[in-house]
């Protein structure tokens, strides 16, 4: 579980880090007993860990709870992750695309994931509704996650995940910790379904889809933004999506000046 057994395991097996997907291998064992606390393990969880690598954060889960899913999607590292794991007896290894994959049910998350994979890997935990999730994500990304209403990093993201989780950012993780390392530090979140949700919305995928589509115009005002969507989604002419576009709430506030519960209360005016 160190920085020698990471650069054993790829020499043995002739293993170079892929770049492209993301293979930068935790080589930090400290860290985690912190995930495992931070996600409140218990001997009847199920855990999701996407993206084991050599499946040294899966053993050591397998140790905390019912069963661990290790999803890998590089063939020749998911061979080695079967070996280290073989006397795991509660650990389901999973070849493929986690996001893809059929995968059995899991209750939990604890995953250092690629960072290639961050943002599909949360919007696809989001409709899992797992109990929590703790990831280990690239700082850069969890910062939009959190990101105050206006500013450089507030975009749609912040918004869905808003409606949907609490999010927590709780410890730095040093590019050092990692091998390769990578350019960027990392942390450690959290999510956790609200028990009521801040706000309410009437169609969640068109809530979704709305707010991806405005903020591809996150400096226009909203009556502007509006138009492409209104048209695509009401299979009508520019000008009644631009009569419509004048009349929602917020219409003359830029895209992001508006809180994630003025969505939803555009999201509901426009599903009427």
């Amino acid at each position: 579980m160190s920085l020698s057994e990471t650069k054993r395991l790829l020499r043995t097996f002739r293993i170079v880090p892929n770049r492209v997907l993301g293979q930068n291998f935790m080589v930090e064992p400290s860290l985690f007993s912190k995930l495992t606390e931070y996600a409140a393990l218990g001997q009847s969880d199920v855990v999701l860990d996407a993206g084991a690598g050599f499946g040294f954060l899966t053993q050591f889960l397998a140790d905390k709870c019912k069963a661990v899913v290790a999803v890998e999607k590089d063939p020749r590292v998911a061979a080695v992750l079967r070996a280290q794991v073989k006397n795991c007896t509660n650990v389901t290894v999973v070849e493929g695309d986690a996001l893809k994959a059929e995968l059995p049910a899991f209750n939990k998350v604890v995953s250092i994931p690629p960072y290639y994979l961050s943002s599909r890997l949360v919007t696809w935990l989001l409709e899992r509704e797992a109990q929590r999730a703790v990831l280990v994500l690239q700082r850069e990304f969890a910062d939009k996650l959190v990101a105050p209403v206006g500013s450089e990093n507030y975009g749609w993201l912040t918004v869905v995940v808003f409606h949907e989780v609490q999010v927590e950012l709780l410890d730095l993780v040093h590019k050092n910790m990692f091998y390769p390392q990578p350019k960027v530090d990392s942390v450690v979140i959290r999510l956790v379904p609200w028990k009521t949700a801040p706000f309410e919305v009437k169609d969640k995928a068109f809530f979704k889809s709305m707010v991806r589509s405005v903020f591809t115009q996150r400096n226009r005002k909203l009556s502007k933004a509006l138009v492409s969507f209104l048209k695509s989604t009401r299979k009508i002419a520019k000008e009644e999506a631009r009569k419509i576009a004048c009349e929602v709430p917020f219409a003359e506030k830029r895209v992001r000046e508006l809180a994630p519960r003025d969505f939803g209360e555009l999201e509901n005016a426009l599903a009427d």
